[in-house]
């Protein structure tokens, strides 16, 4: 079954309704220049109300390897995903820190960019069309991806069917696909979600 990762949430609210929903994960946006950014306070006041069986993802750019491993031990995330320029030496030190979960995330136009994700050290790599645009870019690209990959770009309950029939992704990951006026928009996640539930059942009946 395609995991599913609502990103982005910032209010009690989008917590209420995954909660509700159940997705695999949640993703907090510690990064400061974004409009979905949470302070570590905020996002820990949030995780308290969190369902246990869903993973807290914490993403960060270009943060410092220390703070990201904080929030790590604190519980506040369960997973660190890497959205600015961390390389393999960064990645290294954020593993001496913390034996948690690492996605690295990767902008995809072009083969090399393919190559590039695929040799990452990290434990899942996230491929993207990048800067959180919103946008899809070319799956064609992806088609022969051999390691599990989240799916970003794009995304919403429209279009999520056809990626998750065609590429299989271990994960989809959306943020700007379930908000209406920038905001997390209740209808919007549900018809995600079912959309991604839909495909699944669609496959495993193809089988």
């Amino acid at each position: 079954m395609t995991k599913i990762k609502l990103c982005g949430l910032s209010r009690q609210c989008d917590i209420a309704v995954a909660n509700m929903l159940r997705p695999a994960y949640i993703g907090f946006v510690f990064a400061p220049k974004s409009r979905r950014y949470v302070t570590p306070e905020t996002a820990a006041q949030l995780r308290a109300q969190l369902h246990p069986h869903i993973s807290a993802v914490g993403v960060f750019v270009n943060e410092t390897p220390e703070a990201v491993a904080a929030l790590l031990h604190q519980g506040i995330i369960d997973i660190a995903q890497l959205h600015g320029n961390e390389d393999e030496n960064y990645l290294q030190a954020l593993r001496q820190l913390t034996e948690k979960p690492i996605i690295q995330a990767f902008q995809i136009g072009t083969p090399q960019d393919v190559a590039a994700a695929q040799n990452s050290c990290a434990d899942y790599i996230l491929l993207d069309a990048g800067g959180g645009t919103g946008t899809v870019f070319d799956w064609h690209l992806i088609r022969d991806v051999k390691r599990p990959f989240f799916l970003a770009g794009g995304l919403n309950a429209e279009n999520v069917k056809t990626a998750v029939q065609t590429i299989a992704p271990y994960a989809v990951d959306v943020s700007s696909g379930i908000e209406t006026n920038g905001q997390k928009d209740p209808k919007k996640m549900k018809q995600f979600v079912l959309a991604v539930h839909s495909a699944d059942e669609f496959l495993l009946q193809s089988r």
